[in-house]
């Protein structure tokens, strides 16, 4: 976890840091029971010192160790919140991005389907001037048809009156 969250790891390292130079200051001007015994004092009157001076060190042990508890809460909600805002900042760019590239396809499909009407038109006036060829040469070809028609006729009429011409 500390490898991951500098922030956390840099609070805890301070807050043991500045626990341990509170029991050291708390032992220095304090003795613990069994200690260096206070001058002039009863072992009782000792004992009894000792116990009241190991409930304040304990209390400004744990005093200390609820304010690093609630500074490294608030650390992690500022992370957890900095994560958050990192995510929503995300999202919005993403949806400005989505948004984006849908407006371009959008315009790409418009002018690919422009271009498509535009070669069918382009096809479409092709096609038509082969088909007004094609009906030029049918017409022609219907003429040569009316012409080698009436050449047949008249080959026929010529032939039929060779065969219908007396010898002589």
């Amino acid at each position: 976890m500390s490898s991951h969250h500098p922030d956390i790891t840099t609070a805890l390292q301070d807050n043991q840091n500045v626990l341990l130079e509170e029991t050291q200051s708390d032992s220095a001007c304090c003795p613990a029971p069994g200690g260096e015994k206070a001058q002039g004092g009863s072992p009782r009157m000792e004992s009894q010192g000792a116990a009241v001076l190991d409930r304040q060190a304990s209390s400004r042990y744990f005093a200390a160790l609820d304010s690093s508890v609630g500074d490294l809460r608030q650390r992690a909600q500022g992370l957890i919140d900095r994560l958050n805002d990192s995510r929503k900042e995300d999202h919005t760019v993403m949806s400005s991005f989505r948004d984006s590239l849908q407006l371009k396809v959008s315009n790409l499909a418009e002018q690919l389907e422009e271009r498509l009407f535009q070669l069918y038109s382009l096809h479409n006036e092709l096609i038509q001037e082969r088909l007004q060829e094609l009906a030029e040469v049918m017409e022609r070809v219907r003429q040569a048809e009316d012409e080698l028609q009436q050449v047949c006729h008249t080959v026929e009429a010529a032939y039929r009156d060779l065969c219908l011409q007396p010898e002589t």
